[in-house]
């Protein structure tokens, strides 16, 4: 009884690592990095939501994350302001009004810590069910929709002709987003969830010659940074969440130090 929270730490992990592998895929390939990290620093205003209006704080966390995509996804068609110029916008100023509505609430006493970098070893049962149910319904959802997915992601227009609804693909991958942000937050925090998408992608792209490929490898590599990172964390009393970080950067700097004969297709 003594180590459950380990292994509550080690099942959440790697629920999140085996579920943010295909996503991140998408993420890389679409150059989204940016987009994720604003959707994540919108989750902080979701917690400031859900405690506001008594309601489960994931599915707060869900809902700011999936109406900013939408209001994102709308002012990018109106082209009033560059893309890149927008996000930075959309970002900051909704990491710091959770962070000043967080302060309005009285009585609320939030570490802030484990909400922006994590909390990996406090994973509770009901943390652990969360992610475990919607970790499923994600890979689920991606696997009905690979196809589509793809096919927005290598050409948008080409899918289009092909008879696929690009709007709608674009906006299931963005609530898939909304909803890995919301099982992750625990893990690695409202301020390094993107890592955790990115990083393993990127270090599976030098080792894939397939999108399919390098979705299991993302997968594979989040899974390993998570176990060499809850095992500093246990060795060294680091935290969690970074540590994670730092053993997916390890594998990534290790594998592009490898020679690779997809080197020239990197």
């Amino acid at each position: 009884m003594t180590y459950d929270f380990l292994i509550y730490a080690i099942i959440g992990g790697l629920g999140v690592a085996a579920v943010a592998g295909p996503l991140g895929a998408f993420v890389v390939w679409r150059r989204m990095a940016y987009f994720g990290d604003s959707l994540a620093h919108s989750a902080l205003l979701g917690v400031a939501l859900g405690i506001l209006l008594d309601i489960s704080l994931n599915l707060a966390v869900i809902a700011c994350c999936v109406l900013l995509a939408l209001i994102l996804v709308s002012l990018q068609k109106q082209r009033l302001i560059a893309t890149d110029t927008l996000l930075g916008i959309m970002a900051h100023s909704t990491l710091s009004l959770g962070l000043v509505a967080i302060s309005f609430i009285d009585g609320a006493r939030l570490d802030l810590m484990d909400y922006l970098f994590g909390d990996l070893l406090a994973i509770a049962p009901a943390d652990l069910a969360w992610i475990l149910v919607g970790g499923a319904a994600v890979l689920l959802t991606i696997r009905i929709f690979w196809e589509p997915l793809l096919a927005i992601t290598i050409n948008e227009e080409l899918a289009q002709v092909e008879g696929i609804h690009v709007s709608r693909t674009r906006l299931i991958l963005m609530v898939l987003i909304a909803v890995v942000i919301a099982v992750s937050m625990k893990i690695v925090g409202i301020l390094l969830i993107t890592s955790l998408l990115v990083i393993p992608a990127a270090a599976a792209r030098r080792l894939s010659s397939t999108p399919e490929q390098m979705a299991v490898y993302a997968s594979m590599l989040g899974c390993v940074a998570v176990l060499i990172g809850i095992w500093g964390s246990w060795t060294w009393d680091t935290p969690a969440g970074p540590s994670v970080v730092v053993a997916a950067l390890f594998e990534f700097m290790v594998i592009y130090l490898m020679p690779s004969r997809h080197s020239a297709n990197t």
